[in-house]
């Protein structure tokens, strides 16, 4: 069970919550593929309750680390362009519990209203738009940032920046 969870650890940054998720379906993986019945079901149940141990160890030994995976993913999806209520709900569902989610996120308006300028490139919108757009375009441009959580205030004055203004706030972000 340690030898997987290191494997999984060399591959990819976890929670506790997603390695436990992790090894737990290994073992129902390795249960149902098993035969033997009512043997199969006991040692089952036993390494289910190893998998606790095993990622309390990790976690005691700093290998996983749910606060510095809250840090490391909230700075990496405020610079693709993720508003603060959606890394909230990102980490959330990694498992990360409130305070080192609360933790994580910048607090700086600036950096949300950065990641709102990143989110207008990634959809062409505003400064990144190839075309011209009428009343309502900018409606339901200002709509799809609404439903990607920012502020009605960073997304109007994020749509609002010219094309030197909008790359000189990214390439800031991509800088901090």
């Amino acid at each position: 069970m340690h030898d997987a969870a290191l494997t999984y650890l060399a591959r990819y940054s976890a929670t506790r919550a997603t390695l436990a998720r992790t090894l737990t379906k290994r073992v129902d993986r390795w249960a149902r593929e098993a035969e033997g019945g009512e043997d199969v079901a006991q040692a089952a149940a036993a390494a289910r309750q190893m998998v606790r141990a095993v990622v309390d160890k990790l976690a005691a030994s700093g290998m996983v680390n749910d606060t510095a995976f809250a840090e490391v993913r909230a700075r990496r999806l405020t610079r693709t362009g993720r508003s603060r209520r959606a890394t909230a709900a990102h980490l959330a569902s990694r498992g990360v519990d409130a305070e080192s989610v609360r933790a994580a996120l910048p607090e700086n308006v600036e950096e949300e209203f950065a990641a709102a300028v990143a989110f207008t490139r990634r959809r062409r919108f505003g400064a990144f738009r190839k075309s011209d757009i009428d009343a309502d375009g900018r409606r339901r441009e200002l709509a799809a940032m609404a439903r990607a959580g920012f502020a009605h205030g960073a997304a109007k004055r994020a749509l609002g920046l010219s094309p030197d203004e909008a790359e000189a706030v990214l390439a800031a972000l991509r800088q901090s």
